[in-house]
């Protein structure tokens, strides 16, 4: 069952199990996330998770919703952490902004004999840079 997989996947997430989230990727998973980031193996994969954890080690996953059709998992979801650990982005690192950052995204996901096999993420970055106060906020008239 797909579901019984993203289940575990969020569930690792949650509690930032390294070993655990790449053991549900498939070895030759294809991933796709914002800022072009492709990954075509589990290690990889895991990196990307693991990048977003150390830099906002209280981060959180909630799924809002979710539909299921064959092997695909689509969630919409809610991600929470406070910026106190360096973040490495596509334009380089982002040092620690102590501020806790709300956003919400989705990903797709296909299930194959129980592992990630395709993964597709995607959040708002824009929001997510003015959150961390490296992007000026327009000024109101």
């Amino acid at each position: 069952m797909p579901k019984t997989t993203t289940d575990r996947f969020v569930a690792a997430f949650n509690a930032h199990d390294e070993k655990a989230l790449n053991e549900l990727h498939a070895d030759d998973i294809k991933f796709n996330a914002p800022g072009g980031f492709k990954a075509t193996n589990a290690k990889d994969a895991t990196a990307f998770a693991m990048t977003w954890l150390k830099a906002f080690p209280d981060g959180k996953m909630k799924v809002r919703s979710e539909i299921t059709s064959g092997p695909w998992v689509v969630q919409e979801i809610l991600m929470e952490g406070t910026h106190t650990a360096p973040l490495e982005s596509p334009t380089g690192i982002i040092a620690p902004t102590y501020k806790k950052v709300v956003g919400y995204g989705v990903q797709l996901l296909r299930v194959e004999n129980g592992k990630i096999a395709e993964a597709r993420i995607y959040f708002d970055q824009l929001d997510q840079m003015k959150q961390l106060g490296l992007i000026p906020t327009p000024a109101t008239v």
